[in-house]
């Protein structure tokens, strides 16, 4: 490290916004604005690097950054005419972290650094305000001993009230100079017996100490959390910024406040903001007392609060010229952080304001039309989630929420219903119009008619990729899965968690995107589609290379499916047809038949449907392809599990219980996952593909013969492994399409592929290829299949193996590069090899996936496809992954 201090100050800085990285947002930013010659109070920053060092270190420095740390604050003595420790004149100063991205409340600061019994009085005479000084001081004293010397807050908290009692006053701003000189000497005592140390008199002491503990906050359990959760390098580090102090507590004439160069709800182009006048800066955001907003524009309906337009109209005025300025500099919507001190304007911070998923839209739009940023720009801001979290129902941030545990936040939006552990109780709170959420152990497809008729799914079991998660996601339902902490007794119809039991009937909230799980009910927001999502969306399409299709098999799923964008069905899962109340006995007749006779009797009751099913669905998508999977999961998941209904189905086959029990028995897959499924089924009873094809096949002639559609059939065989599985029923498929066409005297092109799940696949897919005309990777299986994980496994142990490094990241949300994307890229390399027109997309639960959908770009796929609500976030990873590959060609 050749320079460790970056110095700024009287209108020049040593570092600029491009050295984020090293110097931290704040510290860039700081530096960016004294270069600008804004107001910015002199200091330095010890940079990102020094981080990485003291954790390399065991927390030790390198050599040389006590000399740069002195050198820096003798030239801040300079500039500010005051020197540090001085009991005359003292120099006080911040210190604050400041990562290279904001992790808001994740790190440690610490204000009036530099006052003990002797600068404190030097600080008085300043200021010319004995109450100033020793308020300052016992808010030093509590800020340093909590974040450096760990004494809880508590301690000081109740001093602090004991004080206002002895006072009979209510806010610690009407406490006397006397009561806060007895109150700092009340702390100083309290941190000795706490801690067991004293508190440090000495500045230079005091200093090392802030930045030792804001290096410390960067290991913070919360700091890591905060990490993982946001996909942060640990090796990143935090820079640490020694700041000259000034003050909005100093009297009437002195101010704080923070402001939004735009407003952060809605995204209209508005300042706003809000400010206390003699206050500093804790004040704001500990709620110690209400805020008053900056201008009219910023209050509440009702508000009779004055703002500091009216109390500071000539600062106001130069702090508006300021953020005009700030915004066209930075090109985007910034968070201002401003103190007055004796109506002098500085600025403390500005960085790129948080923004909700609508305002974010809305500012991207309104920035290119006003010239300020280009179209590719307005893209790469507006992130994937933040168009999903628009797309589905949020929680009212305004409304308080107990929040009693979390689990993964498996399909996003949030609802609230009454508890209910069955699928039947869920349709019957339907049928009586009240909301229910569904909690199980797990779900299955038993119950897919509860999870359609309750308001949301929470589960104790399963992973991002499990039933629950899946079939929520397709459905736009929220779900929260693998919530362990829950322990649902299904008996006394409860579930308890963290000490707290919730009984069947009580109101309980979840949030999808979150993962939180909240007692009562918490209401919610629609989405905020707009014509500033429309115009978003259209310039999206405009960049984008890969087509987006749904994953969809009801009318209803296509048509949101529709609405949102997609182009196609990437993947219809016949099977999902199959559950509902009127169908599920024809299916499980036709597995429990005997002979072939019997199961072409059943079938020939299944038919109707699937054709009336596929006749919807064209219609839906009429003009776009639709890839149709044929049957894939063991029969076993189709046959009854619980006493009731095996009775109903054993009085339907006129036989016993027993019988039908032993029957369900023998079809048990003890590894369903490489059982007796997908294109096996195909190959033992052709004629349940058979009647599918011939359903799809029917159901798009008569369209084309009568409803002039133009359409093109892409029937999917799942589950090969083998090039004779698959020549062996292609042959099946192609003789029931001949003799479609024939009976219906027409001639249309129809499309037969496969689905790539087994590794065996990928490596020998140029041969598939010669016989497939597209292949579709179905990732949930082709992954759990090459890393030997199943869902289950993955909701159980694999959060710790992802904090211990074993997997760099989830495979079961973006691809793992030397696994599963390694087989993708070697089936795409030999299937085009194979055939130079071979279609290719990618349909499994990854489709919606940001990293996959760059992946699935870079190797020149056709298209992706994803459940219906994720198609917008979709469209918006194409067209970010397109701007991507161009800005590095």
């Amino acid at each position: 490290m050749e320079k460790m201090v970056y110095f700024f100050g009287e209108g020049k800085a040593e570092g600029n916004q491009k050295l984020k990285d090293l110097l931290g947002g704040k510290g860039a930013n700081l530096a960016e604005m004294t270069n600008l010659g804004l107001a910015v109070p002199p200091g330095f920053t010890i940079t990102t690097e020094v981080c990485t060092f003291y954790y390399q270190g065991k927390n030790s420095y390198p050599p040389g950054l006590d000399v740069e740390v002195d050198r820096a604050m003798k030239r801040l003595e300079s500039i500010m005419g005051r020197r540090f420790a001085d009991r005359e004149n003292p120099l006080l100063v911040s210190v604050r972290s400041g990562a290279r991205v904001s992790m808001p409340g994740m790190m440690d600061t610490i204000l009036n650094l530099g006052l003990n019994d002797e600068t404190v009085e030097g600080l008085a005479r300043q200021a010319k305000d004995p109450r100033f000084a020793y308020d300052a001081y016992r808010r030093f004293i509590q800020m340093y001993a909590e974040v450096v010397m760990g004494v809880s807050s508590h301690h000081f908290e109740s001093l602090l009230d004991q004080a206002k009692r002895r006072q009979g006053v209510e806010s610690d701003a009407e406490l006397k100079v006397e009561e806060l000189k007895k109150l700092v000497a009340e702390y100083k005592s309290s941190v000795q017996r706490e801690s067991g140390k004293a508190f440090p008199v000495e500045p230079g002491a005091q200093l090392w100490g802030a930045i030792g503990a804001v290096f410390g906050s960067w290991g913070s359990a919360r700091a890591a959390s905060y990490r993982r959760i946001h996909k942060i390098p640990e090796d990143w580090g935090t820079a640490v910024n020694v700041q000259t102090m000034v003050f909005g507590n100093m009297g009437d004439d002195c101010a704080t406040g923070v402001a939004f160069t735009r407003d952060p709800s809605t995204g209209e182009r508005k300042f706003f903001g809000e400010f206390l006048p003699n206050a500093q800066g804790e004040d704001v955001v500990a709620g110690i007392r209400t805020p008053m907003p900056i201008n009219q524009e910023s209050a509440t309906p009702g508000n009779q609060l004055a703002t500091m337009e009216q109390l500071f109209p000539d600062t106001y005025a130069e702090l508006v010229r300021l953020y005009q300025l700030l915004e066209k500099h930075y090109k985007d919507m910034q968070d201002i952080e401003f103190t007055v001190q004796q109506k002098k304007l500085f600025l403390l911070q500005t960085r790129t304001g948080k923004r909700t998923p609508s305002a974010a839209v809305r500012i991207a739009v309104d920035m290119v039309n006003e010239n300020l940023i280009t179209k590719d720009i307005a893209i790469s801001r507006v992130t994937p989630t933040q168009i999903e979290q628009l797309l589905h129902p949020r929680l009212d941030p305004r409304v308080e929420k107990k929040v009693v545990t979390k689990g993964l936040p498996a399909s996003p939006g949030a609802a609230s219903g009454e508890v209910v552990f069955s699928s039947e109780e869920a349709e019957n709170y339907r049928k009586a119009g009240k909301a229910a959420v569904l909690v199980r152990h797990e779900t299955s497809p038993e119950d897919i008619t509860g999870m359609d008729a309750a308001q949301g799914v929470l589960t104790a079991l399963g992973g991002m990729t499990s039933h629950a998660a899946v079939v929520a996601r397709g459905m736009g339902k929220p779900c929260v899965a693998g919530c362990g902490a829950i322990s649902i007794d299904y008996k006394k119809q409860l579930f308890t968690v963290n000490g707290v039991t919730v009984r069947k009937g009580e109101t309980l909230t979840i949030d999808g995107s979150t993962g939180e799980v909240i007692l009562g009910f918490v209401p919610t927001i629609n989405s905020q589609v707009d014509q500033y999502f429309t115009e978003f969306m259209r310039w999206v399409d405009e960049k984008r290379g890969l087509g987006i299709r749904a994953n969809a098999e009801t009318p209803n799923d296509v048509k949101v499916a529709r609405q949102f964008g997609a182009e196609g069905v990437g993947l219809c899962r016949t099977e999902h047809m199959f559950f509902e109340e009127s169908r599920i006995t024809a299916v499980r007749e036709m597995i429990l038949a005997e002979t072939r006779e019997r199961r072409e009797t059943a079938l020939n009751k299944i038919f109707p449907m699937q054709k009336d099913d596929f006749l919807a669905i064209f219609r839906e998508m009429r003009g776009y392809p639709v890839t149709i999977r044929l049957l894939d999961p063991p029969l076993h998941e189709f046959l009854p599990k619980t006493e009731a209904e095996l009775l109903e189905l054993a009085r339907l086959e006129n036989t016993s219980v027993e019988a039908i029990a032993a029957k369900v028995k023998s079809l048990h897959e003890f590894n369903p996952m490489l059982g007796h499924r997908g294109c096996r089924l195909g190959v033992s009873y052709p004629e349940i593909y058979e009647m599918q094809v011939r359903a799809i096949m029917e159901a798009a002639g008569e369209l084309i013969r009568d409803e002039d559609f133009q359409i093109e059939p892409e029937i999917m065989v799942p589950f090969i492994g083998a090039l004779e599985e698959f020549q062996l029923l292609k042959a099946d498929i192609t003789k029931v399409c001949d003799q479609v066409l024939n009976k219906l005297q027409l001639k249309f092109t129809y499309r037969i592929g496969t689905m790539i799940e087994i590794p065996r696949a990928a490596l020998i897919a140029e041969s598939l290829a010669k016989e497939a005309e597209f292949f579709s990777f179905g990732t949930n299986d082709l992954t759990q299949m090459t890393l030997g994980l199943s869902r289950d496994d993955a909701g159980s142990f694999l959060p710790r193996y992802l904090e211990k490094g074993i997997y760099r990241q989830d495979p079961f949300v973006s691809l793992d590069q030397e696994g599963v994307g390694e087989l993708i890229r070697i089936a795409c390399e030999r299937g085009r090899r194979g055939n130079g027109s071979l279609k290719i997309g990618i349909c499994g639960e990854q489709g919606g996936d940001t990293s996959t959908i760059e992946f699935c770009h870079r190797l020149g796929f056709n298209y992706v496809s994803c459940s219906p609500f994720r198609v917008p976030v979709a469209r918006l990873a194409a067209a970010q992954a397109a701007l991507k590959s161009s800005s590095l060609n």
